[in-house]
């Protein structure tokens, strides 16, 4: 079965450079096998990379040992819903891309807030 977003179609990718996505398959993709529910893709802010890295998740240093490369302002990247939703709370919450969003994301955050931070 083909995974929709929050729009309710086909889940688009969100970034193959960085490839993101739990499981580093470009898309905000989720199962039982994701316990941190990767599935909003966002622009990353510096404002919300200081946050996330203020939170004891560092965003931004690599870790090839993870195939991650560390993340700069300007990268789309599959975030934790949560984290997501924590930073909306303070005031840091990264612009989003809905048509690559996972509609799990749902579960934890609004269609409206999410709109109301969508990236154009």
């Amino acid at each position: 079965m083909t995974a929709r977003n929050v729009l309710g179609t086909e889940l688009l990718p969100c970034s193959y450079d960085p490839l993101t996505g739990f499981y580093r398959d470009g898309c905000c993709n989720t199962d039982a096998q994701d316990p941190g529910t990767h599935v909003v893709c966002a622009r990353m802010t510096r404002e919300f990379l200081d946050f996330s890295l203020a939170q004891g998740n560092d965003l931004i240093t690599p870790r090839p040992e993870y195939r991650f490369a560390g993340l700069k302002p300007g990268d789309r990247w599959c975030l934790c819903v949560l984290r997501w939703r924590e930073a909306l709370a303070e005031g840091a919450a990264p612009p989003v891309y809905l048509n690559s969003t996972h509609s799990q994301a749902l579960q934890k955050v609004s269609l409206d807030q999410l709109q109301a931070h969508a990236a154009v």
